[in-house]
């Protein structure tokens, strides 16, 4: 019959990742958020980027959902 041991309690380790790796991905990460956001609530009239409204049609139901006006 085999003995039972009991669970080792060694501490564990984290891994940590450094800020100057982190950094750029989360610089890149924001600015595509706030490229969704514009595309989403503001690509239409005055402010529009692109003429026509493909952008506006392709993004309408994003903006109900997230309850910016279009109408």
């Amino acid at each position: 019959m085999a003995e039972l041991t009991a669970p080792s309690l060694a501490p564990q380790t984290v891994p940590v990742i450094p800020i100057g790796v982190l950094l750029p991905w989360a610089i890149f990460g924001g600015l595509l958020a706030l490229l969704a956001i514009y595309f989403v609530g503001a690509e239409q009239g005055a402010t529009a980027l692109i003429h026509g409204r493909a952008v506006h049609e392709f993004m309408h139901d994003g903006r109900h959902l997230l309850g910016f006006p279009c109408h």
